[in-house]
């Protein structure tokens, strides 16, 4: 095996269940969630398997560490439920990207204009980027008034959340939908 390798393993993150508990003493608590204090190892595997459930480690670094006895299985079934409800309800947000230059003909512009309406009704942030090079540096304000222009025809819809800003050789603005 190579050096190092344990320390790149992702740490897992199960629970210690039964003879897998380190700890000589335990604060354990039973499986109707009453306290039965602080108690030995041996103890609390003895009344888990009493019960015929298993010893679950819930807190490791509290001292005594906390334990609780239930079914694992149902456990580890529950949390993966639980973790999969919190990844549906987190919001991915989409980012478009429209790119523009100083001087993009009226065609080009409707077209890419179109675009980001049909990105901002589908709930999509849109990035309207001017790209300037050489020379057009020197003209910023054509590519302002490009931004403004847009921001003007997808008002209706979208409404600005950063502003016309410079990045070196960009100038971007960034467009959320409208919440009705």
């Amino acid at each position: 095996m190579r050096k190092g390798y344990n320390d790149r393993r992702k740490k897992s993150t199960q629970s210690k269940i039964n003879e897998q508990i380190r700890a000589k003493e335990l604060r354990v608590v039973g499986s109707s969630n009453e306290q039965l204090g602080i108690i030995s190892l041996q103890e609390a595997l003895e009344v888990a398997r009493n019960e015929g459930l298993d010893l679950v480690e819930v807190a490791p670094k509290a001292e005594p560490p906390v334990c609780k006895i239930m079914d694992y299985g149902k456990f580890q079934y529950e949390k993966s439920k639980r973790e999969k409800e919190a990844r549906k309800k987190q919001a991915k947000v989409v980012l478009k990207e429209i790119q523009f230059r100083p001087d993009t003909a009226d065609h080009d512009y409707q077209f890419k204009m179109r675009h980001a309406r049909e990105f901002l009704a589908k709930g999509y942030k849109v990035r309207s980027v001017v790209r300037f090079r050489g020379r057009q540096m020197l003209h910023t304000n054509f590519g302002r008034e490009v931004l403004h222009r847009l921001v003007a025809d997808v008002g209706d819809v979208a409404e600005v959340e950063l502003g016309p800003k410079m990045e070196n050789n960009l100038m971007a603005l960034i467009l959320t939908p409208k919440t009705s």
